[in-house]
């Protein structure tokens, strides 16, 4: 009864195809998740980082949540896990011999390479990057590949409903939107964090930055950015909050308070507050590990 809850738990939560790899993941860890999940102090919240490359979102996350800059891990002091696909690109990049800092100049004067990095255009094979091959999806581009690595990351915190930070640019709003009332059907509250800058500080902070991203892609995505500010007010009512990030310096207490609030605050959502009772009641039969 137990594993035929955990494996619907998995399969019906996981907004991603995450199929072979979710299913041969051992129910114990699925089970040590939601363990630690009922009495997490991020449990269930989920907050959304937005604005454009260069904005400074990463700094700000981490000194808003108390992400080790050093590190610049996946936990941090709230509680809260990170899900970003830069990381694992980044990662990729790296192990593939491609400096994220020539990603500008691959786009200018190698087509093809291009293409095989970011998924852009033609899709064939890698040449002479080597590249872990999925047996679901035989050829795929770097990009695409760190998106399905933290795809099945997320999916393996919300199986726990552990509370998580959404670190994207926020350029696609319906993608947004749909991350939201995914995460409120599985019982999380949501918050956005908007990281706002003028385009001029964006470029210069760009040239600046590990990964280089090209100054049409920079431009148009800065734009596709402020488009959404509205919308994304709109979105999320008073969960949300900007951030003037123009010139760096350290992040007002009262973001930084705003933020702590609503991650210790009880939850809202009755699917969450739900959840945590049936949760408990695993536990206390002892079903799940105390």
């Amino acid at each position: 009864m137990l594993k035929k809850y955990i494996r619907e738990e998995v399969i019906k939560d996981s907004l991603f195809d995450v199929e072979a790899e979710m299913l041969s993941l051992k129910e114990s860890i699925i089970l040590q998740m939601i363990s630690e999940g009922v009495d997490d102090p991020g449990i269930l919240k989920c907050v959304f980082m937005a604005g454009g490359p260069g904005s400074g979102k990463s700094f700000t996350a981490m000194e808003i949540f108390g992400i080790d800059k050093k590190l610049q891990s996946s936990f941090s002091a709230t509680g809260l896990k990170t899900v970003n696909s830069d990381k694992a690109f980044e990662t990729l990049l790296k192990k593939n011999g491609i400096d994220p800092k020539d990603l500008a100049k691959i786009e200018k004067e190698d087509a093809e390479l291009w293409n095989k990095i970011t998924g852009s255009g033609s899709n064939a094979g890698f040449g002479k990057i080597k590249v872990a091959r999925s047996s679901l999806v035989p050829k795929m581009s770097l990009r695409d590949r760190a998106k399905q690595l933290t795809q099945k990351q997320k999916a393996f915190y919300e199986a726990g409903r552990l509370g998580m930070i959404i670190d994207g640019t926020g350029h696609r709003y319906n993608k947004i939107a749909k991350l939201k009332k995914h995460a409120e059907s599985l019982g999380y509250d949501c918050y956005m964090v908007f990281v706002n800058t003028s385009l001029k500080v964006a470029q210069e902070r760009n040239k600046q930055r590990e990964r280089v991203l090209p100054d049409d892609l920079l431009a148009q995505s800065w734009q596709d950015v402020q488009d959404n500010l509205g919308k994304f007010q709109n979105l999320f009512g008073g969960n949300f909050r900007i951030v003037d990030n123009t010139v760096y310096k350290p992040i007002s207490g009262k973001v930084q308070k705003a933020v702590n609030k609503f991650v210790r605050k009880p939850i809202y959502n009755r699917i969450g507050r739900k959840w945590i009772e049936n949760a408990k009641a695993l536990k206390k039969a002892g079903f799940i590990k105390k």
